[in-house]
C-alpha cells in the first residue's frame, strides 16, 4: 500500500482509515499509548508480503499454515507452535507455504527495550497464546479499558520471556556462495559432493568451505543439513508423514531422519506435524 503522508499516531489511523487493520499501517504508527497493535489475516497457499519496513517490531505467528520469513541476513521457518519476532527497521517478506491464519502483534518502539534486538523464532506456550487470542478478540478501534491495558502489559512480559528454537537458516552476501545456496534450496535433496558444487559456484571447494565459515558460521555439510531439517518442517506441517519426508530429503532411512531432527530440535518430528491452534 502507498499513502502519501501516511498517518503516525493511532488516532491519526483511526480517524483517517477507520475501516482499515493493514499491517503497513500498524507497524509504522508511532504512539506509546498503545504499546500493542493487532491484526488477523487469512492467507491462501503462496501469498507473499513484499519486502517492507517498520519502526513496530512485529510478532507473526499463525494458528494454522506455515510462514517462511526472509531478511538480507536468512530466512526462518515458523510452525504453528513458533512464532517469529522481527525487530523495528528490519526488512523483510513474508511467505506463505501453506493456507494460514495469521495473528500479527505490532510493538511500539517505547517499549522495544524489553525484547530481543534481533529476529528470531520462539516456541509459544499455551498462556501466551490464551493471552494473544483474547487481545485479539477486542475491538482495536475502541479505547483501551484497564484491564485490556493490563492484558498487554502481561502479554509483553510474555512475549519477553518465550524461548528461541533453531528454526534459521543464515545467508551469505559472496555471488559464490549465493548461487549453491540457490542450487540447494531448490532442491533440498540435492547430493552433489562440495566439489561438485565448487565447480558450478567458480570457486574452489576450500574457498567455498571458507565462505560458508566466514558468512554463515556454519560449514558446508552443517549448512546444508539445515536447510534440510527446515525444509522437513514445512512438510510435515503439510501432513507428510516421517518416512515420505525422509526419502523426499535424501535421508537413507527413516530412522536417520528421526535421528537427525531429534539432534538438531531436541524434539521427534511428530512435534512439528501439522497442527490448529486457534
Amino acid at each position: 500500500m502507498n499513502i502519501e503522508n501516511p498517518p503516525k499516531t493511532f488516532s491519526e489511523i483511526s480517524a483517517r482509515y477507520p475501516e482499515s487493520g493493514t499491517g503497513t499501517l500498524l507497524g509504522q504508527c508511532i504512539d506509546a499509548s498503545r504499546p500493542l497493535l493487532y491484526l488477523s489475516e487469512e492467507l491462501a497457499q503462496g501469498s507473499l508480503r513484499t519486502p517492507h519496513e517498520h519502526p513496530r517490531g512485529q510478532l507473526a505467528w499463525a494458528a494454522s499454515g506455515v510462514l517462511r520469513v526472509n531478511t538480507e541476513a536468512g530466512s526462518w521457518v515458523v510452525p504453528p507452535s513458533h512464532a517469529v519476532w522481527i525487530t523495528g527497521g528490519t526488512r523483510h517478506e513474508i511467505l506463505v507455504a501453506s493456507r494460514a491464519a495469521i495473528r500479527y502483534l505490532f510493538v511500539d518502539p517505547s517499549v522495544l527495550d524489553r525484547l530481543p534486538d534481533h529476529c528470531q523464532v520462539m516456541a509459544v506456550t499455551p498462556l501466551f497464546r490464551e493471552l494473544l487470542l483474547r487481545l485479539l478478540s477486542y475491538d482495536l478501534q475502541q479505547a483501551q479499558t484497564g484491564a485490556q491495558q493490563r492484558l498487554v502489559q502481561v502479554l509483553l512480559d510474555e512475549l519477553a520471556a518465550l524461548q528461541p528454537s533453531p528454526l534459521y537458516l543464515p545467508s551469505g552476501q559472496d555471488r559464490r556462495l549465493l548461487v549453491v545456496m540457490e542450487q540447494l534450496s531448490r532442491n533440498p535433496a540435492d547430493t552433489r559432493t562440495l566439489p561438485e558444487l565448487a565447480a558450478v559456484a567458480g570457486a574452489s571447494p576450500r574457498t567455498l568451505e571458507r565462505l560458508f565459515q566466514s558468512e554463515t558460521g556454519l560449514g558446508f555439510q552443517q549448512w546444508r543439513s539445515r536447510l534440510r531439517l527446515l525444509e522437513a518442517v514445512q512438510r510435515l506441517n503439510r501432513g507428510e508423514g516421517s518416512a515420505a519426508v525422509a526419502h523426499s530429503l535424501g535421508y537413507t532411512s527413516p530412522s536417520a531422519f528421526v535421528a537427525a531432527f531429534r539432534r538438531y530440535f531436541g524434539q521427534p518430528p511428530q512435534s512439528f506435524g501439522a497442527s490448529e491452534l486457534a
